[in-house]
């Protein structure tokens, strides 16, 4: 891979450090609510806890993106960290006879993982040498790796004890944030905070591009809130429709695991070479087109067929989106506005998932297993790929 090969070492490093935290995350993260109740806590009570950890992962995104351009996104990473790290010792202390350390643990670990994830992205697109988009197709290269190996890596080690996948995600983010820091502290002489750099100019000398008005930044917002509203279907409507369909409990496994494996091994390849030279723009509204074939295929409810249809076009619309997004967020930044801007795009998502999972089933319930609510899911990714044409239509300055 060429772009890993021309990555400077901390770009290396930091994507290095988003797969094995990612890895561990998903080892932990499936497991939780099983653990909790094997604790003898009551499933109110654990759908609580599980809820507060994507709550306090995704509520301080605009926070988060302030403090990363405040105080610069290597400090918000160091806390990052350490967040995390004492929120899974704190977790590790915690159980139903010690309600306050699980409580505390859970937020720790969520907060830590807003820096985290916001403060790595922030300098990953801020590299030197490499465009957005490269860094942004490699990061979701190597998420998606731990997506599909963590639950299985966490099914091998949770007989031995969930202590031991604690362990191993306390020794990974110390690990790799002390050699992160070490890093930093060795180049801090030689390079400014990530995110107060300034854009870089056009190959052909020609001014970088103005940041965008209020106004411009709505249509993007509200991209944001839409994709995922759409992408949030797939933990609500989709497993259920699925088992309908088949008869088997295990086909959404089987769609998540053949998503993920797409998206590793053909997420950077589309977006740096097939899609190289389309703007961010002509990619949100192919991936918009792409989601509207994906739940047209639900239509028939044919079973097998459908399911096993829908894969591709949704994996698509996923490698699309998601990155050119955060793509078209950090052109219309601001100079030292990086961190916001991804921020806010973050704070949509977090939106969209409410929003879109609190619509999914009230729909499916509605449509008592018919085929209108794929049918709105189609007609809503057409509007959205029709708002994408709102936004100004920015090319992407290739390193």
């Amino acid at each position: 891979m060429n772009a890993w090969r021309e990555a400077s070492p901390t770009a290396r490093l930091l994507l290095v450090a988003v797969l094995f935290t990612g890895l561990t995350t998903f080892m932990f993260l499936p497991l939780l609510a099983i653990e909790l109740t094997a604790q003898g806590i009551p499933a109110g009570r654990t759908g609580f806890l599980v809820g507060l950890l994507a709550f306090s992962g995704q509520a301080f995104s605009l926070l988060t993106g302030l403090l990363v351009d405040r105080f610069g996104a290597h400090r918000v990473m160091a806390a990052g960290f350490l967040l995390r790290v004492l929120g899974y010792v704190l977790l590790g202390l915690g159980g139903a006879g010690a309600p306050a350390p699980l409580v505390a643990g859970i937020a720790a670990v969520g907060v830590g993982g807003s820096l985290l994830g916001l403060s790595t992205k922030t300098l990953l697109v801020s590299q030197e040498g490499a465009d957005p988009r490269t860094m942004l197709a490699l990061r979701s290269t190597f998420v998606n790796i731990g997506v599909v190996a963590g639950p299985a890596l966490g099914a091998a080690v949770y007989p031995l004890g969930f202590g031991w996948i604690l362990a191993a995600c306390v020794l990974s983010h110390l690990v790799l944030g002390t050699c992160l820091v070490l890093r930093r502290s060795v180049t801090a002489s030689r390079s400014r905070p990530a995110a107060g750099r300034a854009p870089a100019p056009a190959a052909d000398g020609a001014a970088p591009a103005a940041p965008w008005t209020l106004r411009q930044w709505l249509p993007l917002c509200g991209l944001g809130v839409a994709y995922w509203a759409i992408y949030s279907q797939l933990n609500v409507l989709l497993p259920i429709t699925a088992n309908e369909m088949t008869g088997s409990a295990a086909a959404i496994s089987v769609v998540f695991t053949a998503n993920g494996l797409l998206v590793v091994l053909f997420q950077y390849t589309l977006l740096r070479h097939v899609f190289r030279r389309a703007t961010a723009r002509t990619l949100l509204v192919l991936g918009f087109l792409a989601f509207a074939c994906a739940y047209a295929t639900l239509i028939p409810l044919a079973g097998w067929y459908s399911l096993l249809a829908f894969v591709v076009p949704v994996t698509l619309a996923e490698m699309l989106i998601g990155p050119s997004l955060d793509e078209q967020a950090v052109s219309a930044a601001a100079t030292r506005r990086t961190g916001l801007a991804l921020g806010t795009m973050s704070a949509a998502g977090a939106l969209g998932s409410l929003l879109g999972s609190s619509a999914g089933g009230y729909l499916l319930q509605s449509a008592r297993g018919g085929s209108e609510v794929w049918l709105l899911l189609v007609g809503s990714s057409l509007a959205a790929a029709a708002i994408c044409l709102l936004l100004p239509k920015v090319r992407t300055r290739h390193v």
